[in-house]
């Protein structure tokens, strides 16, 4: 294919090593049985890239080219592929699916156990110029949307409609506290919440925060300095469905948020240490709790239906030349973003 390939490479997990930034010679490779080849327009950094990187899934392979949020344009199919057209604008899910195990016949091929092309984990990327994926990891975007807005949308807005909408359930009139609101899921469910109807409440750590949750629509924010009383701090209000976006630190104020017969869906894991259950507390208070990833192509398009109907603030704290990607990432760990930082290989304006 002739042209040069940017890619930015973890070659060993471990926040001791860098990330690599490379230029091939040698162009991008062309496209096996089933897959895409999509020229990258932009990738979202997330932080399950700083898990990625520290190592803690134990099934990483390295070395990998990291990204999991990738959106662009096809340039090249390979044999077999139905569906798709050279010059179709497509963003990236989590991964691929089988189609044959019962969870992908039933329709949640987020939770699919007979493939495995996970994008940063055990396939490259898209922190590059061009990324190879199976054609059914990927769902259409809107022509009109740009590559920056679509490497956003499904692991933020897509998995917050996911834990709201199938697992949460909610609806008009329903409350939703949303812990962990700044980040980019956090976010992106407070405007999902709000369009389903709901009342909502952003939690933060720092004050500082409080007027972009707001800015997206939540009618009270929490700022809870120390990460886990919020629970204290909310009055007689009790949720009907807490969205717990940090994990661990948050879980038992996220637990005692919630109303009796209500329910915590938890997305986030940010730590290493486990969180404890009071079995008691559960039990006495018939609540439930379920664990959220990802989206299915399926909840990608109630997403843009709602995106079409009042179109969504698709929030991104900064937009970064691919070579940038370390300093991206510490950023991120640093804390205080406020929706994505997107990385955009070289010669492709954030429009693109």
């Amino acid at each position: 294919m002739g042209e040069a390939m940017e890619r930015v490479r973890l070659m060993d997990a471990g926040w001791s090593s860098d990330l690599v930034h490379e230029l091939l010679d040698g162009g991008p490779p062309a496209p096996g049985a089933g897959q895409l080849l999509i020229e990258v327009g932009a990738c979202g950094v997330c932080f399950r890239d700083l898990i990625d990187r520290s190592g803690r899934f134990p099934f990483l392979q390295t070395p990998i080219t990291p990204g999991h949020e990738v959106a662009g344009r096809v340039i090249a199919l390979g044999s077999g592929v139905e569906g798709w057209a050279i010059g179709d604008q497509v963003a990236t899910m989590h991964r691929d699916s089988c189609g044959q195990c019962p969870q992908c016949r039933s329709g949640q091929t987020s939770l699919c156990v007979g493939a495995a092309w996970v994008f940063g984990l055990m396939a490259d990327g898209g922190y590059a110029s061009h990324v190879l994926a199976p054609q059914n990891s990927v769902y259409r975007l809107p022509g009109s949307m740009s590559a920056v807005e679509g490497a956003i949308l499904h692991c933020t807005f897509g998995t917050a409609f996911r834990g709201l909408h199938h697992f949460g359930e909610i609806g008009p009139g329903d409350r939703v506290l949303v812990v962990g609101a700044n980040g980019g899921v956090g976010a992106a469910a407070v405007q999902l919440a709000c369009r389903l109807g709901a009342e909502v409440v952003g939690v933060v750590r720092e004050g500082a925060r409080a007027a972009f949750v707001e800015a997206q629509g939540a009618s009270r924010v929490v700022v809870d300095a120390e990460g886990g009383r919020f629970h204290k701090l909310l009055g007689a209000w009790q949720a009907d469905v807490v969205l717990d976006c940090v994990g661990p630190p948050t879980f038992n104020a996220a637990l005692r948020s919630a109303r009796m017969g209500g329910g915590v869906v938890v997305i986030g894991n940010v730590v290493e240490d486990k969180a404890s259950l009071n079995l008691g507390y559960l039990v006495v208070n018939g609540l439930h709790v379920v664990g959220s990833s990802g989206a299915t192509a399926e909840d990608m398009a109630g997403v843009l239906a709602l995106h079409a109907r009042s179109p969504l603030s698709i929030p991104r704290h900064s937009i970064l030349p691919l070579s940038q990607a370390d300093a991206a990432q510490r950023q991120l760990q640093a804390g205080g973003v406020e929706g994505r930082i997107v990385l955009v290989p070289q010669g492709r304006g954030a429009a693109s």
